[in-house]
Formats: structure tokens, C-alpha cells, sequence
């Protein structure tokens, strides 16, 4: 059973939950950059968390099944159709032999996911299947998705299943503003209060310079009494404030290490709705204690595990 890619669209990634533990030989994490929304795509398919699915940057995916199988579309707001019908998001939907499958261009965020059930067949490297092209590794060459890629997966045993969808309740909502929750960093002693109080009550936009790497945002200058600092490794949203004032948002194909000094990290629960905005969009800043973090982590699990998708008649 295999999906062959028509049309890559504008950027698509083979992509697990992430590369984990490599960071001594220098490769980072990668993974979904909105892991709620490829969670979803995988438990509306029975699939484990973990198992591998398509993430598209904006739209424009066109893929064939060569077989059955079940597949799930999630997160950014996207016209889906196979065969020239439209179909909804965030719910099971199943292909046959020769039909395909297209996606338009986001309206509302711009990160969408495509599960198969059990997931796609890939060879992991260096223990994971994700794709970080930077680093040219994972997914089939270490690349993007191309015209005429084919991907293995499982076909599907059972069509008689009930398909599940996610309550419009339980889904997430996406916008062109949002507030990022900050646990400040011990270099946060190195901004004087008056740049702190700059940073945390500005807004900031998404510049041009936005993708899997980092978010470079535009602003207030926000000034530091150190203008760099021995290397040392970096963290999942680590806000880097560079010479020229203006901060960076490290997302999940940063470089493991970094001289910048930091401001915090953003809280991993607020990244996918500042990965979901393109250039233009508002950001703003909430400090927050590292307790507050930890509650509101867990918090966040219970809520996962304990939602249910709902059987479509």
C-alpha cells in the first residue's frame, strides 16, 4: 500500500514527534511544530502519538492512494477534497485505490497534518523519522516531499470501524494575535527592568524571517548590557535577543548551541499557536513562573487524555 505524492505543495515534511537525545552530535529535535494538531491527526486513526504523518506549510499537498487506507487532516484551516468533493478536517476519512486526495491554502494558521492509519513506513535515522533539512536527515532523503515520492503505510484491515471526529469545542482556534507565556532565564538579569518592561508590554510582528528554524519578530528594541556569550546549548523557544534589539524565537530545526543572551524560553504549549502564524502576525509576552509552567503542563495533558473524538454516523 502506497500514498505518491502529485503535488508537495508549498513545504512538506515527513515528520514523528521529534528526534530526541542527539544533541551531542549536533542534530536538533525537529518534529511537528503544532503537536496538539499532529496528535489529533494520529488518535483519530487509533495510531500511536508517535507514529509518522505529512506536515505542509500552507496548503497545496495532491497525493494518490495506491490502496485503502484511512487518513486524517488536521490543523490549519484548509479546503479538503478527494476526488473533487470536499471533506472535513479533523475527522477519519477513508481513500480507495486511484483516489486522490488535495488540499487547498490555509486560511486560518498555516501548519496542517496528514495522518495515515499506523502511519507511514520509514526508515528511521537516528532514531526518528523527522525531517530537518537543514541537517539532511529523516523523512526519504533528508529532504522535502517531492513530485513522485511514494511512502509506504499500512492498508487498512477493517473499513467497517467507525470514523471519529473531534469536537468543534476541543479543536483549536487559530488567530493572527497571540500571547506567548515566558519562564524568564537566569540572563535575564543582564536587561535592566526598563527593557524588560519594553518586552513584556510591546506587541511584536512576525517578520519575513519566520520558518521550522526560528520566528524573528519586529519591535521595540529591547537592549541587553552584554552583547553576547560563550555558546552553551539552547532550548525548545528560547527567546535569543541578538545585537540589533530584536528577538528570536527558537523553534524545532534550531541549532543545538548559541551565543545570543536569552531573555526566557516560551512555554512548549504556546508554540504551536506562534508556529501557526505567518509574517505579520502580533505577538506578546506573559512572564510566568517555572511552577506556573509545570501546572500548566500537566494540566494540559490531563485535558488531552481525557478528550474523546466523537463516532461520525
Amino acid at each position: 500500500m502506497q500514498i505518491e505524492i502529485l503535488s508537495p505543495g508549498i513545504l512538506s515534511l515527513i515528520q514523528d514527534a521529534g528526534r530526541f537525545g542527539q544533541h551531542a552530535i549536533g542534530l536538533t529535535s525537529g518534529g511537528p511544530m503544532d503537536p496538539t494538531a499532529f496528535k489529533w491527526a494520529n488518535r483519530l486513526l487509533n495510531n500511536d502519538q508517535n507514529a509518522t504523518a505529512i506536515e505542509t506549510t500552507v496548503g497545496g499537498l495532491k497525493i494518490k492512494s495506491h490502496g485503502t487506507t484511512r487518513v486524517a487532516i488536521t490543523g490549519a484551516q484548509v479546503d479538503v477534497k478527494i476526488n473533487g468533493t470536499r471533506q472535513p478536517q479533523w475527522q477519519s476519512l477513508d481513500l480507495t485505490m486511484g483516489d486522490e486526495l488535495e488540499l487547498g491554502y490555509a486560511t486560518n494558521g498555516c501548519r496542517i497534518y496528514l495522518a495515515v492509519a499506523g502511519g507511514f513506513k520509514i526508515e528511521k535515522q537516528f532514531s526518528s523519522n523527522s525531517t530537518v533539512a537543514r541537517e539532511g536527515v529523516g523523512g526519504l532523503t533528508g529532504k522535502s516531499l517531492a513530485k513522485g515520492d511514494k511512502l509506504d503505510c499500512h492498508a487498512l484491515i477493517c473499513q467497517a470501524d467507525a470514523h471519529q471526529s473531534l469536537p468543534q469545542s476541543l479543536r483549536p482556534e487559530y488567530n493572527d494575535s497571540v500571547t506567548l507565556r515566558v519562564i524568564p532565564g537566569y540572563q535575564q538579569a543582564h536587561f535592566s527592568d526598563h527593557e524588560k518592561a519594553m518586552f513584556f508590554q510591546n506587541e511584536f510582528k512576525v517578520s519575513e524571517l519566520c520558518d521550522r528554524m526560528g520566528y524573528r519578530l519586529t519591535g521595540p528594541q529591547v537592549s541587553c548590557d552584554i552583547d553576547g556569550i560563550l555558546s552553551e546549548g539552547i532550548c525548545l523557544g528560547a527567546i535569543q535577543v541578538p545585537k540589533d534589539g530584536q528577538p528570536i524565537i527558537l523553534m524545532n530545526d534550531r541549532q543545538t548551541i548559541g551565543g545570543y543572551p536569552k531573555m526566557g524560553s516560551v512555554l512548549s504549549l504556546d508554540l504551536a499557536n506562534l508556529a501557526q502564524l505567518t509574517q505579520g502576525g502580533s505577538v506578546k509576552f506573559e512572564a510566568i513562573t517555572i511552577d506556573d509552567a509545570h501546572n500548566l503542563l500537566a494540566l494540559a495533558q490531563h485535558k488531552f487524555e481525557n478528550s474523546k473524538a466523537e463516532p461520525v454516523a
